[in-house]
């Protein structure tokens, strides 16, 4: 065992100590359950929740937003959900204190995904084009800045507002030209609708122009007020599955059928390694240590918002990110 590793498990135990020994969390999942998903399965499956005194449930959502809502009404305790979109809500909500504690994506995967042979390959292709765009998507929510930082001209874009289930066969059916997505979600599912890997066009927002961190797990603020412990036991537990995922993620991906009937393990297992490699574990992550983040970097990327949305109350990024719940630096580093 690795000394980080030891160091974790105290961390952890120093905090189930303090919790109360059946604190019940519900937690809200950005989507279904998918290969990326895979630690929180794990770590449910495996009792390592139960273990830090934890009695978590989870469930399924409708996209990277839904999450805040149900968060901050306290129905859920804790959730995963975009952090820009969480920058938005704090801005439009300043009296409810709604924060990100951990960051599950250091590098987020919106990304435009598009067919070649539909003459969509880079950015400015989507001009003339028809873009489908489900409305709740978090990759669509950064279209304005996607667009300025790529000098679009939006007038000549279509918007299509298609719904998550459709939103793939539809580019495979070649009904639109393009659409928005998370990149390995996207890319996986076109494939499995029949489009080669040849002709499908990944356009990564993060690698054209947008700096910014993708999704993170929140906590109601009522909750993390009288239970902080129990958080910090959340946080350590799940940090130290997304660390095991990272070192076997072909037995990690195999709790995603546990809770998935429909799943693939071919298909779950590589959309898993997309995600660790584009997302999860990036250099940054690897120099600094999973879950964290760079507060200037994000104060950056508040800027990069503000660039396309107007704000009235804009929360700086000490009011959108606490880190204060995370384990010790060395207990965070990629093994």
């Amino acid at each position: 065992m690795r000394l980080p590793t030891l160091l974790l498990s105290a961390f952890i135990c120093t905090a189930t100590a303090t919790a109360s020994a059946e604190t019940t969390i519900r937690f809200s999942n950005d989507w279904k359950w998918e290969g990326p998903n895979a630690p929180v399965l794990l770590a449910l499956d495996r009792g390592w929740y139960t273990e830090a005194g934890l009695d978590v449930s989870v469930d399924t959502g409708q996209g990277s937003r839904e999450a805040l809502p149900r968060v901050a009404s306290g129905t859920w305790q804790m959730g995963s959900a975009d952090i820009n979109s969480l920058i938005k809500f704090r801005d439009q909500n300043p009296d409810i204190p709604l924060m990100a504690i951990m960051t599950i994506y250091n590098a987020p995967p919106f990304a435009i995904i598009g067919r070649k042979s539909l003459g969509v390959m880079a950015p400015k292709d989507l001009e003339g084009k028809i873009l489908g765009a489900p409305a709740p998507d978090g990759a669509y929510a950064q279209w304005k800045a996607f667009v300025k930082a790529n000098d679009i001209d939006a007038s000549k874009v279509t918007i299509e507002n298609v719904g998550f289930p459709v939103r793939e066969p539809m580019l495979a059916a070649g009904k639109v030209d393009a659409i928005t997505g998370y990149s390995f979600s996207s890319f996986i599912n076109l494939k499995a609708k029949g489009v080669g890997e040849e002709d499908i066009s990944l356009i990564l927002m993060r690698e054209h122009g947008l700096d910014l961190y993708g999704n993170v797990i929140i906590v109601n603020p009522d909750f993390a007020k009288a239970n902080p412990d129990a958080v910090k036991a959340f946080v350590a537990v799940t940090v130290r599955a997304y660390l095991e995922t990272a070192k076997d993620p072909a037995a990690a991906v195999k709790h995603v059928l546990n809770h998935n009937d429909v799943a693939r393990e071919e298909v779950e297992l590589e959309r898993l390694q997309m995600a660790l490699a584009q997302n999860i574990i990036t250099d940054e992550v690897r120099a600094n240590g999973f879950g964290g983040v760079d507060m200037e970097r994000l104060e950056r990327s508040i800027d990069q918002i503000a660039d396309t949305y107007e704000f009235t109350n804009r929360p700086m990024a000490s009011d959108v990110f606490d880190p204060q719940y995370l384990p010790p630096d060395a207990d965070r580093m990629v093994p």
